[in-house]
């Protein structure tokens, strides 16, 4: 079964595919995700990968994680799942925020 890595602390011009073949020389890579700003496209520093099993993906954080690339520290370890979040607009009343009545 794949296994998901969290890897931060990478370089704003590291690849999709940089990411992709760093983690091919430990094993078969699912996938390889950068993680974007929504409004600029910009990398965050930080992505996922998918390891094809646990072997592999133990190998990689014990080979990556505080592994230099393009002069900075990686840091790898196991993925958590993603913290539900709540739907909506956010906290403070929806469209027209406040709280307040409408009503005349």
């Amino acid at each position: 079964m794949a296994k998901k890595l969290y890897v931060g602390n990478l370089s704003y011009t590291t690849t999709e595919q940089d990411l992709s073949d760093l983690f091919s020389q430990c094993g078969t890579v699912e996938s390889a995700k950068i993680i974007t700003d929504r409004d600029t496209g910009r990398s965050k520093g930080f992505g996922f990968v998918e390891m094809s099993n646990d072997d592999e993906a133990q190998a990689a954080i014990s080979k990556f994680n505080n592994a230099e690339q393009d002069g900075r520290a990686l840091k790898v370890n196991e993925a958590r799942p993603m913290a539900p979040r709540s739907g909506g607009r956010g906290g403070g009343g929806g469209r027209f925020g406040g709280g307040f009545s409408r009503r005349r």
